[in-house]
């Protein structure tokens, strides 16, 4: 894709339901024109066949890394003991015979709902001298068999890893073995199936050095999407010693920029580990009932400060509502900008502090249908202030849907349909007094793009038909005519990124 597409022209589009079509003049990367009838000189021409035109699509919180490496990966989702995961592994390396001192990965299980934990012994078993290593649902946590460990240098761990002990591992999954060419076609893979959903551009959360890796990447040829790389405390001082602030483009392409600072602060729900104000509902002997906190406020503070002080924003994973307490405090404390990232469970009576924050709510919708179950088990007293979609919008809090992939698929359809209905089975939506509107879905989507308008980035869907039209009988309609839109067209800077 060339990094900006000089003169293209959209004819035949409509801007909204009922409305004339019109044309969409696309130059250097911006909308020059709406109009009927332009002028097509020089342009190259893309018909839109009556087409709706929306703006583009984001995904605000995402591990593309990671998400691309799932075509790589043993799926042991749905998995609902450790023997059932075991067994999965087993068949794939039957089946597949991946060749000596290969690292063989898996993704999806969640042991909350098992009825014990996972031993390293018994991978051992199927894995015998292969490095396995299998990442659970919510990336929170890691079952390794022991040559993985040895693999990667570390004394053998009897049991899963979470948090602490994980992410240094979890980190370092790059840097193992694998075939550059079938690397570089899952990311490319992973592109091409973005734009097909719309997606325009992602926040990558990813561990890696995204403003190192992303540049390298645009120049040689995965340019379909816009990408705001992150970096976390580990590389904080690199990126102020090299000048970086939030909103630098850092390539050749332009599609490339410098986002925040991202901070870890808690656990997760299904690890048991969120920082919570009140203890989880389990008859398991947690280590701290509460979950854990990551983080300690004075230190979350002064990493904020400083990336304050050097333009970088922040950007603060709470699941916890104790550690949005905290999150909130470091905000206030250190006069930075930027986000929550997740705000699973808050308590009510501080949204109107957060919305005087200024901050984000970057909030994945799709996990409240992955966690619902685990929420009714080990959060059954606050089931009404998990993702409180309604009262933070409400509140006066800008939403910024995304998916957390591979977490939940890079899907802004699902997640859109997800904060509209709140259910994906045959069950009553939860908390239903918590969702949102499609058209507010549709916004916290679009990074804050309202319409399409002359002078605007040339960041454009085109989809079969209006996913938000009115008089529509309920949510469970509005959520299905969302997952079922179809998109006809991607344009990124003026690019055609996609077409059906």
């Amino acid at each position: 894709m060339a990094p900006f597409a000089p003169h293209a022209l959209l004819t035949g589009a409509r801007l909204r339901l009922g409305a004339s079509p019109v044309d969409i003049r696309l130059r250097d990367g911006r909308i020059a024109e709406i109009g009927a009838g332009l002028p097509r000189a020089g342009a190259a021409v893309h018909d839109a066949g009556g087409a709706l035109a929306v703006p583009g699509l984001w995904d605000g919180h995402v591990h593309f890394g990671q998400w691309a490496a799932m075509a790589r990966r043993v799926d042991v989702a749905d998995t609902s003991s450790p023997d059932e995961v075991t067994a999965r592994v087993a068949r794939h390396i039957a089946a597949e015979r991946p060749a000596p001192g290969t690292v063989v990965q898996g993704f999806g299980w969640r042991v909350a709902g098992w009825d014990r934990l996972p031993s390293t012994a018994e991978l051992d078993e199927v894995a015998g001298d292969r490095p396995v290593i299998l990442i659970s649902g919510d990336c929170h946590a890691g079952w390794l068999s022991s040559a993985a460990f040895r693999a990667l240098g570390l004394p053998v761990h009897e049991g899963h890893l979470d948090e602490d002990d994980w992410f240094p591992i979890y980190t370092r999954l790059a840097d193992l073995p694998e075939d550059p060419a079938v690397v570089r076609a899952s990311l490319d893979a992973a592109m091409r199936a973005a734009a097909a959903k719309g997606v325009v551009g992602i926040g990558d959360m990813e561990f890696e050095a995204g403003r190192l890796e992303w540049p390298a990447r645009t120049a040689a040829g995965l340019d379909r999407l816009r990408v705001r790389t992150c970096t976390y405390p580990e590389g904080l001082e690199d990126a102020i010693a090299a000048g970086v602030r939030t909103g630098d483009v850092l390539d050749e392409t332009g599609l490339v920029t410098m986002g925040p600072l991202k901070v870890i602060t808690d656990g997760s729900l299904n690890t048991r580990t969120a920082w919570c104000c009140e203890p989880f509902v389990t008859d398991d002997d947690l280590g701290d009932p509460h979950g854990k906190r990551s983080v300690d406020p004075e230190e979350l503070t002064q990493l904020l400060r400083r990336a304050h002080a050097h333009g970088l924003d922040g950007a603060v994973h709470a699941i916890g509502d104790a550690a949005l307490l905290d999150a909130l405090d470091a905000y206030a404390a250190s006069g930075a900008r930027g986000s929550i990232e997740h705000a699973q469970l808050v308590r009510m009576e501080v949204l109107g502090r957060f919305a005087e924050l200024g901050l984000v709510a970057s909030v994945q919708p799709a996990h409240l249908l992955d966690d619902r179950d685990s929420t009714e088990a080990l959060w059954p007293d606050r089931l009404e202030r998990c993702f409180a979609l309604r009262s933070m919008s409400e509140a006066g809090i800008s939403l910024r849907l995304g998916s957390d992939a591979p977490v939940s698929p890079l899907d802004p359809w699902l997640a859109m349909s997800a904060a509209v209905h709140r259910s994906a089975d045959e069950r009553e939506p939860w908390a239903p007094e918590q969702a949102i509107t499609p058209h507010e879905a549709l916004l916290a989507s679009t990074d804050g793009v309202s319409e399409l308008a002359v002078g605007g980035v040339g960041d454009l869907v085109l989809v079969d038909e209006d996913p938000c039209p009115a008089g529509l009988s309920g949510t469970a309609e509005q959520a299905a005519r969302l997952r079922g839109t179809r998109v006809l067209a991607t344009f990124v800077a003026g690019c055609l990124t996609h077409s059906a």
